[in-house]
């Protein structure tokens, strides 16, 4: 294992690898917990049972996913760094695609599937790096920028500090209510820890914030802790469930739309996380990531096992360099984090104490982290600033990663041209262009 991983050429060893992979892990747990709240779209009243997906399915399904794609990233590209259902990608699958588009979970899922599909071929044949080429940086900025504030738009509604007013659509909430206190209590003592550089202090202020909500009767105290898993038969294969009954659903504009967004979101995130952890952690040679192909393949097909187990896309974590800066730098920390994932799901009984105040410091402080990426944009060349500002403004606005991305990509080769600077735009973002602008007639 030390020669396979080599720990002798990299300067490290199984104890630090170890809590490397722990600390990794405690970073991003809170995934555990958010995404089956967010994929069964608990949150919302009056929702039909059949939208809705079975949280304890897929508190599995993302245990599961989460530990098969960190396992694949630690033995075949051998980097720390970790996968699990991406926050962002969860949102965009529960709010814009089910809830916003009525479409069922289960052709959600097959849209997942076949963006993982489509990200798989797209490395296998190395045409990744021209579909990464033809975006412009401005615009990849933009749209992880812009669904942080959607994300945080969505915790502070489930918090209940903004909601909806008649006279001007949104307002303050009632800051006397309990539940809205609670959760102001845990975006105080998350942003606490997060300012003084705690390791895992996204997954602390969740345990903390749940615990004060028990204390004072607002969250019920779970019997046990220790459970047996919860069945994965409810969502396990329903990807798959629309290609074999109902395959002309998926052959349309919206469908197509939904998969790029996928597909889009996942690419260049994971390529983002992949080049900001290796650089951290010593591996980039000569401006070049080794192994970038294995990287992104692990990624790849660990969305296509996600899909298929029943969660949304399973990507790459920025947590994970958490987890290098506490000393992993080889992928045994990789194997270590898959098996407390795999460990937690003997846990499922605390999924009871997990409650909208809870969650929502953990989306609102992944959002503050997101919208980092603002200050990377050239806000004084106007052609730009005009489609990355479109992008990260419509988002929240609209309700729809998709529809801020749609409406991002239609402006840039509009203000490109008018200045003149057609030449510099790649024939993809024209195609992008006719196919978010038919999106809009025919769909909108």
């Amino acid at each position: 294992m030390r020669n396979y991983f080599q720990f002798d050429e990299l300067g490290t060893n199984y104890r630090r690898e170890f809590i490397g992979g722990l600390t990794t892990f405690l970073s991003m747990a809170y995934i555990l917990i958010l995404n089956p709240l967010t994929l069964s779209l608990s949150t919302v009243d009056g929702l039909p049972d059949e939208m809705k997906m079975d949280a304890g399915a897929v508190f599995v399904a993302t245990a599961v996913a989460g530990a098969i794609g960190t396992l694949i990233m630690g033995f075949l590209a051998k980097y720390p760094v970790a996968l699990a259902p991406g926050v962002g990608l969860n949102a965009f699958f529960a709010y814009s695609v089910v809830l916003g588009m009525g479409i069922p979970w289960q052709q959600a899922l097959t849209g997942v599937l076949f963006s993982g599909i489509i990200f798989t071929l797209l490395t296998l044949s190395g045409l990744r790096e021209k579909v990464i080429n033809s975006i412009p940086a401005e615009l990849k900025l933009a749209v992880g920028a812009g669904i942080g504030l959607f994300i945080t738009f969505i915790g502070f509604q489930n918090a209940g500090i903004i909601v909806g007013n008649d006279a001007v659509l949104v307002g303050l909430g009632d800051l006397t209510d309990p539940n809205v206190l609670l959760a102001i209590f845990g975006i105080f003592i998350t942003i606490i820890m997060m300012t003084k550089g705690w390791n895992g202090g996204i997954f602390y202020g969740m345990v903390i914030t749940a615990v004060v909500g028990m204390i004072f009767g607002l969250i019920e105290v779970p019997k046990q802790v220790i459970g047996a898993v919860p069945s994965l038969e409810p969502t396990f294969g329903a990807a798959l469930q629309p290609i074999f009954h109902d395959i002309g659903s998926l052959f349309n504009l919206q469908m197509l739309v939904i998969v790029l967004t996928f597909l889009f979101v996942d690419f260049f995130d994971t390529a983002g996380t992949l080049v900001a952890v290796a650089n951290q952690a010593g591996f980039i040679k000569d401006n070049k990531l080794p192994r970038a192909g294995k990287a992104l393949f692990a990624d790849s097909s660990a969305t296509v096992v996600g899909a298929i187990l029943g969660t949304s896309t399973t990507t790459s974590f920025i947590e994970s360099s958490a987890g290098v800066a506490a000393g992993a730098r080889t992928g045994f920390a990789n194997v270590v984090t898959a098996g407390l994932f795999l460990l937690a799901l003997f846990f499922s009984p605390l999924l009871g104490v997990i409650t909208a105040p809870v969650t929502a410091p953990a989306l609102i402080i992944v959002g503050v982290l997101m919208v980092s990426a603002l200050s990377d944009i050239d806000w004084k060349r106007f052609e730009i600033a005009v489609p990355a500002f479109f992008v990260i403004i419509t988002m929240p606005l609209t309700y729809s990663i998709a529809t801020g991305i749609a409406i991002g990509f239609i402006f840039y080769p509009i203000t490109m041209l008018l200045k003149g600077r057609g030449k510099e735009i790649h024939p993809i973002m024209y195609f992008l262009f006719v196919i978010f602008i038919a999106y809009f007639i025919f769909l909108l």
